[in-house]
């Protein structure tokens, strides 16, 4: 049986050698999906993750709230940071296309600090809370996860252009929620 986030991060914080381990049995292949979604690439996808857990024995900030959160945000970050260095091999665009897209419907040039990103994280999140849960799951399942357009439409089975439809107008929604609470886009 699996222990607890607290317990994982209190291993974490007393560097614990079962820290690595106990995460890896509760979060592993979430880390290896979400890197692999975004990398395409199983030995880079299997580093990220492992750069996660180094990041992790690193240090943890004491202000984590969610965990599970904050450990898909660092393999999300990781991963982009190694397919970014990739890049300048060779291009793939699915990701760049996924992210822009995103991009113009929550840039906020006036988010400087990681309390206006906190801040921008709270509505967005609000906005998909109000979603309906197959709009919400797609959007999440894109631009979270970094799952293939593909891959959304065979695990909801809709089609490759639903999908796109759906995440277009959820974009749209988005970026006018954003306006009405003040959001600079």
């Amino acid at each position: 049986m699996s222990i607890g986030d607290k317990e994982i991060i209190a291993l974490f914080s007393s560097s614990d050698q079962r820290a690595v381990s106990e995460f890896k049995n509760k979060y592993g292949d979430l880390c290896l999906s979400i890197a692999l979604n975004i990398l395409h690439n199983m030995e880079d996808a299997e580093e990220c993750t492992n750069d996660v857990y180094i990041n992790l024995w690193n240090g943890i900030p004491p202000s984590v709230e969610n965990f599970k959160a904050y450990v898909c945000k660092v393999t999300k970050n990781l991963a982009i940071n190694k397919y970014r260095y990739n890049l300048a091999e060779k291009r793939n665009n699915d990701l760049i296309i996924s992210l822009s897209d995103l991009e113009e419907s929550v840039a906020d040039p006036n988010c400087q600090s990681e309390s206006d990103e906190n801040e921008l994280g709270e509505k967005i999140s609000r906005f998909l809370r109000a979603e309906d849960t197959v709009h919400r799951n797609v959007f999440v399942r894109r631009y979270w996860f970094m799952d293939s357009i593909k891959d959304i439409a065979e695990k909801y089975s809709f089609s490759e252009s639903k999908v796109k439809s759906m995440l277009f107008h959820t974009r749209n929604k988005l970026k006018k929620f954003l306006k009405r609470e003040g959001v600079d886009i």
